[in-house]
C-alpha cells in the first residue's frame, strides 16, 4: 500500500497547525526542493530518528527549503551523532543538503 504524503499530511506530521500560511510555505517547498516525491515518504521516519539526538526537521523561515537542525542544549555526543544521521540519510537517498557554517543545520535541497 502506497501512501501518498500531501503538503497538508507533511505539515502534521512534523508538528505543525495547519493554516493558510503553513500550507502555503509548505506549497512552495514542495514546488522548490527537487524530486521531492522520491524521498517524501523517508522524511517522517527521518524526523523521528532524528529526535532521539536532539535534533528535527522543520520549514526554514527565511529559504524555501526544509531544513534538519539540531538543538541548541545538544552535547557534543548529540552533534556527533547528528552529523552522521545526516550525513548517513543523504547519502541512502542521494539527497543533495546545503549546510550552514557554524550551525548545526543543513537545508534539503533535493535530488538532482
Amino acid at each position: 500500500m502506497h501512501l501518498e504524503l500531501t503538503p497538508e499530511a507533511l505539515l502534521i506530521q512534523l508538528g505543525y497547525r495547519v493554516t493558510k500560511e503553513t500550507l502555503r510555505e509548505m506549497n512552495e517547498i514542495f514546488k522548490n526542493t527537487k524530486n521531492i516525491e522520491k524521498f517524501l515518504p523517508h522524511i517522517p521516519p527521518f524526523n523521528d530518528a532524528l529526535a532521539v539526538e536532539k535534533a528535527f526537521i522543520a520549514m526554514s523561515n527565511s529559504q524555501k527549503y526544509l531544513k534538519i537542525k539540531c538543538n541548541k542544549d545538544a552535547d557534543a555526543k548529540n552533534l556527533l551523532a547528528f552529523d552522521a544521521l545526516v550525513k548517513h540519510w543523504a547519502e541512502k537517498y542521494k539527497l543533495k543538503l546545503r549546510a550552514i557554517k557554524e550551525k548545526e543545520t543543513y537545508y534539503i535541497i533535493g535530488i538532482d
